[in-house]
């Protein structure tokens, strides 16, 4: 795994926690990694708004405001509910056994409590999902807004009822889909978006 993956992930697993501050030289020497390299993982990060980066202060982990986390997961509602709008249905049996086995590495890690293989099956989940639109464009916007996110949902993932509550969400687009029910579908979507978003909005002083 390379530093700005192990960086990202640390990010999502709410290891390095939003306004910590991510220091080059304890970059360097706690991954045994060269200015550049770290830098430059920096700079990535920047770009996919995990981290942000103040001049003559330094790099730290992407906080937002209220306001900010209301624009985004709106922008992420009306990206991914359209998306599933668009899923023709009934979807092929061999796409639909792929989501299935996913959602079973999601379950597994679950119940063995590794938020890491649960972390990254939630994330091929999605990506299995909402590729079904056969939209790369679409899929590729829903990506970089969840991705922008990631700092925001650290601050559930590691909470028992919100993975079950994810996991139940997860088997009932499966169900949806199976059933050809696309209203079902789009607005078990839109439920999925929420936990994250209040969840961090409850946290900051200035939510109301």
């Amino acid at each position: 795994m390379s530093l700005l993956e192990e960086l990202e992930e640390q990010i999502v697993l709410g290891l390095r926690y939003p306004r910590e501050r991510l220091v080059e030289d304890e970059l360097m020497r706690a991954f045994s990694a060269k200015r550049h390299v770290v830098r430059s993982a920096l700079q990535e990060l920047e770009n996919r708004g995990l981290v942000e980066r103040k001049p003559n202060v330094g790099a730290f982990v992407k906080a937002y405001t209220a306001q900010e986390v209301r624009d985004l997961y709106a922008v992420r509602e009306l990206l991914e509910v359209h998306c599933a709008r668009l899923i023709p249905v009934p979807v092929p049996d061999e796409r639909l056994d792929e989501l299935v086995a996913i959602q079973r590495r999601h379950d597994e890690g679950i119940d063995a409590g590794e938020l890491r293989e649960v972390t990254k099956a939630n994330m091929e989940f999605h990506r299995a999902l909402f590729g079904l639109s056969d939209n790369t464009v679409l899929v590729d916007a829903i990506r970089r807004h969840a991705q922008m996110a990631h700092a925001i949902r650290s601050v559930t993932v590691t909470s028992p009822e919100y993975l079950e509550q994810s996991r139940r969400e997860h088997w009932a687009m499966i169900d949806a889909l199976r059933g050809g029910d696309t209203d079902t579908l789009a607005e078990t979507c839109r439920a999925h978006l929420l936990p994250s978003r209040d969840a961090y909005l409850s946290r900051l002083p200035s939510a109301d």
